[in-house]
């Protein structure tokens, strides 16, 4: 079974499957002590990261003794925190001086840490944490020791509310994932969206909204919802006529979008939820309505452009029957099902995550067709995976509570709100721009996760001083976290997809931010809207949203130049219009939209039926 492989792929084979085994046992039995509980799961990361990047490898890859250095490095700094539990509890934190061991393993937990993220996440993100750490020492003049004691000691740093975010909601999530994909649930979720869509103009750019939606709320991940559902979607959306560059755009901005879908979402949800102190499900039900918008712009936009080029679908006879999809592999979405009803009735989002991680096993044993993936291989392949999976989100959110911890000390936070509110002169909508700026520029270089933390601590205060709900100043903060997976000139998801169309970076990255334009104007709707996170009377709700669904549709429209018929400039200028009036909530400007909007309904009608006679 394992023939072939080098003590590497044992080693990484067995420390995985006992990282995801320790999270499934510790979610079924009980937490153990919270900082032991964090420090065993960084532990576990800090391993895998410097088994599966090495840096300096032998002949055969294998990692060198540097690596094997490094790894022990690991173990004796999270050691420290069992060995001295006591010792550590009993102390007068800011008061009692550090003993050498205290120096000695804080700071080799430091290095180990931005040493595994820069392997893991490049050089950004631990760039970021020294030059607060910087900021911290040499300008504001923090000494040594309180900050060693603050991101090593406590759970205020390193092992805050990031990494305990990671280890106890995340990796299961993560862990799910992984199983649901070993049971090829991704050839349902693609047979299911062909099925209903691969026949309409522009089918598979449809197939790939629906299908990196329904894909990404399981992952979480843009760039592996790229190279999961685009290595089918892109070629088949070049094949019916779409440029290289706006078939690998479409599923750019599709993947991207898995991160808002409930009901899982994206890591940084879970901390959300952890920060706002509610449970996870109103985190989902803040993201419904925004997250509709999302998709239904994009598909909207994806067939305008295909009308207005002529494009068709795929021809039937090359499809797959929605019926036999059902009847054959249907009984794969029971998994998902069982996760949205635990949270609906109450439970908590680790014990739903575990409740659909069991609920695999019985599920694939209902028919002959998934039958087979459950073996001893495939089960261990997707512990692996899971744990995998894990590592990155658990070092980034390490290398997060470094930045957090640094904030916090230093009182950075508060200082930088004053900064936001002087620079913004008070005003709301320099606030928001400025908030954007910074999300995009931050979600760049780093994932996520650690993006939104850092907004969290350093500009959400500032927007919620300005009259922001807190709930909209999150969503905010975390859309273009999120968002910048498809804005030039570091785009992930887009470089991603490129691989696989073939297309250039510029060329992609301004069809993605065209067609993920609604995605850039969806948090300024929720904040000054806040019924579109389901917050108010249920008719100021249902009013905001058929609004703001007929403003992105008509948004779309204008954008890619048809709605009913091919439109002349003045009509594309007259649906954006239109378009700006029905998002911004607000009766009068919902009137203008209307009315703006029936202009170009009846001019394309009339054109469109004088085309038809002359025809």
């Amino acid at each position: 079974m394992f023939s072939g492989k080098n003590w590497a792929w044992y080693a990484v084979t067995i420390v995985g499957a006992a990282m995801s085994g320790y999270h499934l046992y510790v979610a079924f039995f009980g937490s153990p002590d919270a900082q032991l509980f964090r420090t065993t799961h960084l532990a576990f990361a800090l391993v895998m990261a410097f088994l599966m990047s090495p840096c300096f490898p032998r002949k055969d890859g294998t990692p060198g003794w540097p690596d094997l250095v490094l790894v022990g490095a690991s173990l004796l700094a999270c050691g420290y925190q069992f060995w001295a539990k006591d010792y550590i509890d009993n102390r007068m934190i800011y008061v009692d001086d550090l003993a050498t061991g205290d120096w000695i393993f804080g700071l080799l937990m430091i290095a180990v840490l931005l040493e595994a993220t820069r392997r893991l996440m490049g050089l950004v993100l631990p760039v970021t944490a020294l030059i607060f750490v910087g900021y911290g020492l040499f300008i504001h003049g923090t000494d040594l020791g309180p900050m060693l004691e603050q991101l090593y000691l406590t759970t205020d740093g390193i092992l805050g509310i990031p990494v305990s975010v990671s280890a106890t909601y995340v990796v299961l999530f993560i862990l799910f994932g992984a199983f649901v994909e070993r049971t090829g649930t991704g050839k349902l979720f693609m047979d299911f969206a062909m099925s209903l869509t691969g026949h309409t103009a522009g089918g598979p750019a449809k197939v790939a909204c629906i299908t990196s939606a329904m894909f990404g709320t399981v992952s979480g991940s843009a760039v592996a919802n790229v190279m999961t559902t685009g290595t089918f979607s892109i070629p088949l959306m070049k094949r019916i006529g779409y440029r290289p560059a706006f078939a690998g755009a479409v599923e750019a901005v599709a993947s991207t979008g898995g991160q808002i879908m409930p009901p899982i979402m994206g890591a940084a949800a879970f901390v959300m939820a952890e920060f706002m102190g509610i449970a996870y499900l109103e985190v989902a039900k803040y993201a419904l309505i925004p997250a509709v918008l999302y998709f239904g712009a994009l598909f909207m936009a994806v067939h305008f452009e295909a009308r207005r080029v002529g494009m068709v679908g795929l021809p039937k006879s090359e499809l797959p029957s929605l019926k036999e999809t059902l009847k054959t592999s249907g009984h794969l979405f029971i998994p998902l099902v069982v996760i949205v009803g635990v949270l609906i009735a109450g439970f908590s989002a680790p014990f739903a995550a575990l409740c659909g991680i069991f609920s695999v096993f019985p599920t694939i044993m209902l028919r002959k067709s998934s039958r087979q993936h459950l073996n001893p291989r495939n089960m261990l392949e997707a512990l692996v995976d899971g744990a995998k999976n894990a590592v990155g989100v658990a070092l980034a959110c390490g290398c997060a509570g470094i930045v957090i911890g640094v904030i916090a000390l230093s009182g950075l936070g508060i200082e930088f709100t004053s900064f936001v509110l002087d620079i913004s002169q008070n005003s709301l909508v320099v606030a928001l721009f400025l908030t954007m700026l910074a999300g995009i520029i931050l979600g760049m270089g780093m994932p996520t996760t650690p993006a939104y933390i850092m907004q969290v601590a350093l500009l959400v205060p500032a927007v919620v001083k300005l009259g922001v709900t807190v709930e909209a100043a999150h969503m905010f903060v975390f859309y273009f976290a999120i968002l910048s997976a498809i804005t030039p000139p570091v785009a992930l998801a887009v470089y991603a997809a490129n691989g696989i169309s073939g297309a250039g970076l510029w060329e992609s990255g301004v069809a993605a931010v065209k067609l993920g334009l609604t995605g850039y104007i969806i948090p300024f709707m929720f904040v000054f809207g806040p019924s579109l996170l389901l917050i108010g009377a249920w008719h100021t709700i249902a009013l905001t949203t058929v609004s703001a669904i007929s403003g992105v549709v008509l948004l779309a429209a204008g954008l890619h130049g048809y709605l009913i018929a091919h439109a002349p400039m003045w009509q594309r200028v007259l649906m954006v219009a239109a378009a700006i009036c029905l998002i911004k909530p607000g009766l009068y400007t919902d009137a203008a939209g209307i009315a703006l909007a029936l202009i170009v309904i009846v001019g394309q009608t009339v054109e469109r039926r004088r085309a038809q006679t002359s025809g």
